[in-house]
Parts: C-alpha cells; structure tokens; sequence
C-alpha cells in the first residue's frame, strides 16, 4: 500500500504524543481485555495538531494543481522545519522529529502527483497520512 510509511509514521507520533502525556516511570495503561484496539492511538490528537495543519496548509500551497512549479528541496526544508517545531513542542528533539518523518515530505509530493484529490480538504489530507476513520 502507498501510504504504509505515511501511516506508520503516523501511528509512532500518535503513540508518541500517548507517551509523553503519560508521567515518567508511571506504568502503562492496561490494554483492553476485549475489542478493537487502534494501535495509532487517538487520530484526532493527531489531527488536531497545529503543526499538521502547518503542514497541510503548506502541501497545498506547494502541491495542489497550478501551484507554482514544485521545488522539491524547498518544499522538504519547509517541512522539515515544521516537523522540528512539532518535535519541540511535544518535548521532544526537534532533530529527532525531523528525522523520524524525514521521508514524509517527498511520499506526499508522489500521493498528490497520484491523488491531487487529497489536497481538497483537510480531512482528505489527514486520511491519506493515518487512513480512514
């Protein structure tokens, strides 16, 4: 499936940001006896994220059809500064985060190239980078 790195990186900054609102050296939650578990934990925190906003805004401006021609390079370095500052903001490394979604920005550019539909909406977007609800 395309979108596998997407959404498993999706998944790891999910559990991340489940990780961090745990206190340190507390002990995990018990996992349900029963029933569907979603190992990316809350989407909607995720997709709540001012940083993914940042960066939807910025994969439209950049990627939707008749956008100025697609500079690759800028349009990484824009995310990557994006990714550091939503590492920062968790309190985490800001490199770290960066380097965990290092390969997202160009995966994106190929979805859109594909898919430009995914530029529509926010949700479209967000779907694309965790899958459906």
């Amino acid at each position: 499936m395309r979108l596998h790195h997407l959404a498993a990186a999706a998944a790891v900054l999910a559990l991340a940001t489940a990780a961090q609102s745990q206190p340190h050296g507390a002990p995990p939650s018990a996992a349900p006896q029963s029933g569907t578990v979603d190992l990316q934990g809350d989407s909607r925190a995720f997709m709540n994220n001012p940083h993914v906003h940042a960066f939807y805004d910025l994969s439209v401006a950049t990627l939707r059809p008749g956008a100025p021609k697609l500079d690759v390079k800028a349009y990484e370095e824009k995310s990557f500064a994006i990714f550091r500052a939503m590492g920062a903001a968790m309190g985490g490394s800001p490199e770290a985060m960066q380097d965990h979604l290092k390969l997202i920005p160009r995966q994106v550019v190929q979805i859109a190239r594909e898919d430009p539909n995914v530029l529509d909406s926010f949700e479209a977007f967000t779907e694309a980078l965790v899958g459906p609800k």
